[in-house]
């Protein structure tokens, strides 16, 4: 078959154009597998093997520039199996294209989500068959209105013509955990998986108000403060896992683009200062690891106020803050592994349930900066782990709760035996009754004269404990503001006491503590006068009507006392145990409140400790 000779210039231009068309196909098209939108195994698809990937260092790219041929490097389609993409945390943008096909007859309607809420920049774009394209710009950063689709995560409805294939160009970045799940859902199984999945959400945080209002009636029920401390925790963990999830987003609507990007971070910086606090209390730091509970009173003042840096730093940080929040996790778990060997009860509740969360906020960690896969598992591990973390400290809570009330039913339960035995014998005899009667009484008034003699005494010194000494000063500073007479307080310290205890042990420095107790007691003989520990090493002496002049003498008998005494004390200068004294005196004004007269006696303490010790000092 001939074609007209004029016909042959028109066939080489329809050739020329048909090669250029299928070259650029090529390129939009290459390496990328046309997904069939119809066949969604289950109502859904994981995308990841059909999304071919670019990468955008400077994160300056347009569509336009990715458009064109040969501007940037070509799409990359590794046919992972991976749930998602995680990118770990980067400065670049990632472009990813997807290509969908509908061969059938019928129109269709698909769901595409990108199910991670911690994207700053999400923006989707659908090339026009006539060129052009429409395009949909969202993320954390802007308001949640721009979202095609109200949901915590990133939801675009699509709509696929009969006998068509649609290209799309998905544009992401982030300032936080760059993880992509995208997937492709039917409408029907998506709203069913929406409601599912909003329904576990609500699961959780209605088991954490749960948790919060029943500590906040043990809190108001008992007074301890334990209680509260572990509303501030729960309250914490569960913002922080609401702004992650994107629950934050959505129902409070942010609109501020830095505290989009950065509430998740406050939350887990709170909950981690919050439950500092809840575990010193819980296993007494103070008392059980004095020397480690100042670095954990730091270290929640510091968490508390790190977050306020991601204001100023953006993505700078990031990683650094989930290093730091793994190790203090781990330091979650080494104090409730040493309380569990010293065989503390509570801390084998709390070791068990931060061991829980301590798995989950390290899986959660590990996924942020790309060393583990986003999956199903790593994905909620964080909240299934808080969740289980909340029923364990249920128990341990409610643990003490019943440890109280058993306390409590055993002391009533002894007053009723002996109700009971008072009865049985008053049944036997009036005579006898009396006489038992009389007995139990006297046996009682002498049980809680001991007992509020033993209330009123140090253990160690068997002198006057602190508890006495303030009940003392507050009645005797109030007969003084009435006759205005004088008061006069002495505060006495044992010099190198710390290095005494380190050189000898506890025993001897317990002995050196009774040996200062006989002598001050020994010294400050009169009538009326107050001789207490006032705590550690540190003791105090209330003389009543008595100026500083009567003190300062009976201090230096003191001194004196001791010098005698000669107690070695190879760690101090003067080679024996000495005393530093600080005095004051006052008589009491209308205003005035004895804090005043400690307050001055500790400064002329401090001031014979820093003028040299061994010395006494009236202020």
């Amino acid at each position: 078959m001939s074609l007209p000779r004029h016909a042959h210039p028109l066939l080489l231009l329809a050739l020329a154009l048909l090669l250029a068309l299928c070259c650029t196909r090529a390129w939009a098209g290459g390496g990328t597998d046309s997904v069939d939108a119809r066949q969604l195994p289950g109502g859904s698809l994981a995308l990841t093997p059909y999304l071919a990937t670019l990468e955008d260092p400077g994160a300056q790219l347009t569509l336009a520039e990715v458009l064109q041929p040969g501007h940037a490097e070509p799409f990359q389609a590794d046919h992972r199996t991976d749930e998602a993409f995680n990118y770990g945390i980067t400065p670049s943008a990632h472009w990813f294209r997807l290509v969908l096909s509908n061969p059938g007859d019928a129109p269709l309607q698909r769901m595409l989500e990108i199910g991670y809420a911690r994207l700053s920049h999400v923006s989707l774009h659908r090339l026009r068959p006539g060129g052009g394209a429409e395009s949909v710009v969202t993320g954390t950063t802007e308001p949640f209105e721009s979202r095609p689709y109200a949901h915590r995560f990133f939801v675009f409805p699509l709509q696929l013509p009969a006998r068509s294939e649609q290209t799309y160009y998905l544009r992401v970045q982030s300032t936080t955990a760059f993880i992509v799940p995208a997937r492709l859902w039917e409408p029907a199984a998506f709203h069913a998986h929406e409601r599912n999945d909003y329904l576990a959400q609500a699961w959780y945080f209605g088991m954490a108000t749960a948790m919060v209002l029943f500590n906040l009636l043990l809190f108001v029920r008992l007074r301890d403060g334990l209680y509260i401390l572990y509303v501030g925790f729960a309250l914490s963990m569960s913002f922080a896992l609401a702004a992650q999830n994107g629950l934050v987003k959505e129902f409070l609507r942010l609109q501020s683009p830095v505290w989009s990007d950065t509430v998740t971070s406050f939350g887990y910086s709170f909950a981690i200062a919050t439950g500092l606090q809840f575990m010193r209390h819980m296993l007494d730091t103070r008392h059980t690891l004095a020397r480690i509970d100042p670095v954990l009173r730091v270290l929640g003042v510091f968490f508390l106020a790190s977050p306020f840096a991601f204001l100023f730093t953006g993505q700078a940080l990031i990683q650094t803050a989930a290093v730091v929040y793994l190790g203090a996790v781990l330091l979650f778990l080494g104090i409730g592994l040493q309380g569990a060997l010293r065989r503390q009860r509570s801390a084998y509740f709390f070791l068990g349930a931060f061991l829980l969360l301590a798995l989950g906020a390290m899986t959660n960690a590990l996924r942020a900066i790309g060393l583990v896969p986003a999956n199903l598992f790593t994905t909620n591990a964080m909240q299934a782990g808080s969740a289980l973390e909340m029923l364990l400290l249920a128990f341990a809570l409610a643990d003490r709760f019943n440890e109280m009330r058993r306390e409590k039913a055993s002391i009533q339960q002894k007053l009723l035996e002996a109700q009971t035995t008072l009865i049985n014998n008053l049944k036997q005899s009036e005579q006898v009754l009396e006489q038992r009667v009389e007995e139990r009484t006297s046996e009682l008034q002498v049980l809680n004269q001991k007992l509020a003699a033993q209330s009123m005494t140090d253990g160690l010194t068997d002198i006057a404990n602190r508890r006495h000494f303030d009940e003392v000063l507050a009645s005797e500073w109030q007969r003084a503001q009435r006759g205005g007479q004088p008061l006069t307080l002495a505060m006495l310290d044992v010099d190198w006491f710390k290095a005494y205890n380190d050189h000898f042990g506890h025993l001897a420095g317990d002995e050196c503590l009774r040996h200062v107790a006989r002598v001050l007691g020994a010294s400050v003989g009169r009538e009326g006068d107050l001789v207490a520990r006032y705590g550690g090493e540190e003791f105090a002496f209330l003389a009543p009507a008595t100026g500083d002049a009567g003190v300062v003498e009976v201090a230096h008998k003191i001194q004196t006392a001791l010098h005698k005494l000669a107690l070695q004390h190879p760690c101090s200068p003067f080679g024996f145990v000495t005393v530093s004294i600080g005095v004051a005196a006052m008589v009491p004004g209308p205003q005035d409140t004895p804090d005043l007269l400690v307050r001055r006696t500790d400064e002329a303490l401090y001031r014979a400790k820093a003028e040299g010790r061994n010395r006494i000092v009236l202020a």
